[in-house]
């Protein structure tokens, strides 16, 4: 069986995910790299673990958490297919199981939100893991003049947490905003479509997704 510990530590992997940041770097978007992709699979792995799924749903999780953006290399209109496709082609080379290659590319090729849909455990937990990575050190300009929309709702999130509760029924991501930097409405305006996504990704994990917003409960 693959480990998340393998394809950490695989050099193609990295080179790939170094290279599309590289490129969404020159676009102007947020970062996308290691730190990116790493929190994703670090969430991924404690919303499975903490719904007691099996180590090995939980390793591909992380995986797929991982290598979830590589894509953004060929360019990022259709990235998450790009991926998924990019994927296939690694894992195979390196003898991963068809069965897991199969679960790891489907939970990739769905999770940008325009075509995203959770098709299994898997693309259920990287939904929710990477659509609730919101936060100012993702925000690469520093110049808050030349802000953009997208640059001040990242900035505008000085913490985010996202938590299971003990009864295992509900996901929440609390966030606190600087409502100077970007009030809450222009939040709705950008990530509304992700944060309906998430709820479906709640969904097949049978959780009900709730987003709370300085201490407010909003979806």
């Amino acid at each position: 069986m693959i480990t998340f510990k393998e394809i950490k530590s695989n050099e193609q992997i990295k080179t790939y995910i170094r290279k599309a940041d590289e490129a969404l770097a020159a676009l102007g978007y947020t970062e996308h790299s290691f730190a990116h992709v790493g929190m994703v699979a670090e969430k991924a792995k404690y919303i499975l673990t903490t719904l007691d799924y099996p180590e090995h749903q939980i390793q591909l999780a992380q995986i797929a958490g991982y290598m979830h953006d590589i894509g953004n290399v060929v360019n990022r209109v259709n990235h998450a297919q790009s991926g998924a496709v990019m994927a296939f082609r690694l894992l195979d080379n390196i003898g991963v199981d068809p069965e897991d290659i199969a679960t790891i590319i489907s939970a990739i090729g769905n999770h940008d939100e325009d075509t995203a849909f959770p098709v299994n455990e898997v693309a259920a937990a990287l939904i929710l893991a990477d659509k609730t990575d919101v936060r100012y050190t993702r925000v690469r300009n520093r110049d808050l003049s030349n802000f953009d929309i997208h640059d001040r709702v990242n900035y505008s999130v000085k913490e985010a947490k996202t938590t299971i509760n003990e009864e295992k029924t509900m996901i929440s991501l609390e966030l606190t905003i600087d409502t100077d930097v970007c009030p809450v409405m222009e939040y709705f305006e950008i990530f509304l479509t992700r944060m309906l996504l998430c709820k479906k990704a709640a969904e097949k994990l049978n959780l009900i997704f709730r987003l709370i917003i300085n201490g407010q409960k909003i979806l």
